[in-house]
């Protein structure tokens, strides 16, 4: 399965909703082509909607952190938003919940990029505790 890519603008913040898989090979290519095409035209404030993501390799995280690392060179920040639990999972066994910025709601991320506003953010451990109890 290939990855589809499609953008969208919501106050002056770029939304990636991105659906396949992300693994090694042009996924990650064109993941990073497009963050990087986005970032390089002064639009480097970005939020990855992952909830049609069902799978994230090594390269996919490696790529997803170097496009972090760019947006933030550049003034701007990346924030994720919707992963599936597999992927809040791998998120936390790799520690980059100390470095991405999680939600679960697409208005909380929009609004995270914008210091007057509410923000409900993702609270990891509550998400932790609610799957252990489900197992």
């Amino acid at each position: 399965m290939s990855l589809e890519i499609h953008q969208r603008e919501k106050d002056s913040v770029i939304i990636l909703d991105v659906k396949g898989r992300l693994t090694v090979g042009d996924a990650v290519a064109s993941l990073r082509d497009e963050l990087t095409q986005l970032i390089s035209s002064g639009k480097s404030n970005i939020v990855l909607n992952l909830a049609g993501v069902d799978y994230i390799d090594s390269t996919g995280l490696g790529s997803m952190v170097i496009c972090y690392t760019t947006a933030k060179k550049n003034g701007g920040m990346l924030k994720l938003l919707q992963l599936s639990r597999r992927n809040i999972e791998l998120l936390v066994l790799t520690k980059l919940t100390t470095v991405f910025e999680v939600f679960d709601d697409e208005q909380s991320a929009i609004n995270s990029f914008f210091p007057n506003r509410e923000i409900k953010r993702f609270d990891i451990l509550s998400f932790l505790e609610q799957q252990k109890q489900a197992d």
